[in-house]
């Protein structure tokens, strides 16, 4: 896995049990105020885009995930 894909599932995680816990309609509903988890994720993706500054990157680089080769980043294996 890359790290580039390890945001993406990371963040998706995020957004979905944010949703789960703060919409008044989910089963799990706890509270309101975990939307703003959502609010986070969100705005940092955003500043991500254009800064290309990303905490949950740096967290995963430090776990040992890798960085993707140069064909992978752009939809194609390298041919091994």
């Amino acid at each position: 896995m890359t790290t580039e894909r390890g945001v993406r599932i990371l963040a998706g995680t995020f957004v979905l049990v944010s949703l789960l816990l703060g919409a008044p309609g989910s089963p799990a509903f706890v509270n309101a105020h975990w939307l703003w988890l959502a609010v986070f994720v969100g705005a940092n993706l955003f500043q991500s885009g254009f800064t290309r500054f990303c905490p949950a990157e740096l967290i995963l680089r430090k776990a040992g995930v890798g960085r993707a080769a140069v064909g992978e980043a752009q939809g194609t294996r390298p041919q091994q």
